[in-house]
């Protein structure tokens, strides 16, 4: 779950050790409020900061998304999200935190930002 612009839903992929995917199905509250659909490739490193117990790895990606428009003029974007994610240790639950510039390709450029925090159960 994450909790910003926008709100919503969010599962990440591991791909490797550093590096995975997340997608969120969100609503973003911007304007008249949107549904909003993102997927990123995110990179990860560990030894950035040294924490005590756990690990909090610094992110950074590239990604998509769309934002679906009750006037039917949809926005397609490019996302680079940046962020730190606290992984408790022994459990499997992480919390994180992110900042998202977003430059809109579509219907007309834009510049947005967006940013959040969030919580993940991993199975």
């Amino acid at each position: 779950m994450i909790v910003g612009e926008p709100t919503g839903l969010s599962a990440k992929m591991w791909t490797t050790e550093s590096t995975g995917f997340d997608l969120g199905l969100a609503w973003s509250w911007s304007g008249d409020g949107h549904f909003h659909i993102h997927a990123d490739y995110l990179f990860h490193n560990f030894g950035l900061f040294d924490v005590s117990k756990g690990m909090l790895p610094f992110y950074v990606g590239i990604g998509g998304r769309m934002l679906f428009r009750d006037d039917d003029d949809d926005n397609i974007g490019v996302r680079i999200p940046v962020g730190i994610e606290y992984y408790f240790e022994g459990a499997p639950v992480a919390v994180f935190g992110e900042v998202v510039p977003i430059l809109d390709l579509a219907p007309s450029t834009d510049f947005e930002l967006n940013g959040g925090l969030g919580v993940r159960f991993y199975f």
